[in-house]
């Protein structure tokens, strides 16, 4: 009798924006990764998350949402990660909204046939699905539009079926030993990190007034001799007048930012953190290549 054989491989959580693919990422690792707010498109970049488990390996890849209507190049280098690590995927998880079908939903699906990899169909947010009695005829709808592997309705917020998805996704992993260390959380470094977290903040309390037209930088991180991080952040706008909102009127809204940051960064680190946060101008960012990969995004 031979023992089952390991899994390992990579599974893209793919679908439009605000479908709750960064929420659904935190929720199976069980720590927060991938930032999240109400805005659509806040997660811009690649985010990978290990889920260790007797028998597989699964590298969760986090990606921004497909989206249509964008004219910006920051909006095409997004949609490009997103396509891109759909096609190295092993197996790809399509997140959909429970009732609700898009043509942003259309467009990732047409993404997802092209890649020709096993595709598990997530249908997320199923407490908000009333009345319950139109989820199986609403899944079977979808079923008809694509040869799912599997098909996992779940609430990643509520943590509703959650702990079948990497069951599921593991199936349909190649056989392989671990990829990375088990100790390994994400590739992603803690400066990385930590500009997500500050960008975080910033989304939800500038959803209406600035909701895309800023990035984050971080330019030092020392440590104390007491022990403290010290942190030193850019925070970089497109015009002159979004300066004076990031700021808010006597620095209340940047203070606020600040603070709201740095108790997530404590956690992070596990230590008391110092973050000084500055603003500056540079002139239309989201349409520049070259700031945009001075600025570490991937596409």
């Amino acid at each position: 009798m031979t023992d089952t054989p390991h899994r390992a491989g990579f599974v893209a959580i793919v679908g439009r924006p605000n479908v709750g693919k960064s929420t659904l990422l935190n929720t199976l690792l069980e720590r927060k990764l991938s930032i999240v707010s109400p805005k659509p498109q806040t997660t811009r970049h690649r985010i990978l998350g290990l889920l260790n488990r007797p028998g597989f390996q699964i590298a969760l890849v986090d990606t921004p949402g497909l989206h249509l209507g964008g004219r910006r190049m920051l909006n095409t280098v997004m949609n490009r990660t997103a396509a891109t690590s759909l096609a190295d995927a092993d197996v790809v998880a399509f997140v959909v909204e429970a009732l609700r079908f898009t043509a942003e939903d259309e467009k990732v699906l047409q993404r997802i046939k092209g890649a020709g990899r096993p595709a598990i169909l997530v249908v997320n947010k199923v407490d908000r699905a009333h009345p319950r009695e139109r989820l199986l005829p609403f899944i079977a709808s979808l079923t008809e539009m694509h040869p799912f592997v599997e098909v996992v309705p779940l609430s990643a917020l509520k943590k509703d079926n959650v702990t079948a998805l990497p069951l599921a996704l593991a199936k349909h992993l190649p056989e392989s030993p671990p990829m990375f260390p088990p100790e390994q959380v994400t590739d992603r470094s803690e400066k990385f990190q930590t500009t997500e977290i500050i960008r975080e903040k910033l989304t939800m309390r500038l959803q209406q007034e600035l909701p895309y037209g800023l990035t984050v930088e971080i330019e030092r991180m020392d440590e104390t001799e007491d022990g403290r991080l010290e942190i030193g952040a850019v925070i970089w706008v497109e015009r002159e007048g979004q300066k004076a909102i990031v700021i808010g009127e006597g620095g209340s809204l940047l203070k606020e930012v600040g603070r709201s940051a740095r108790y997530d960064l404590n956690k992070l680190f596990g230590r008391r953190t110092h973050l000084e946060l500055w603003v500056k101008v540079k002139d239309n960012w989201a349409d520049s290549a070259i700031a945009l990969r001075s600025f570490g995004y991937d596409g």
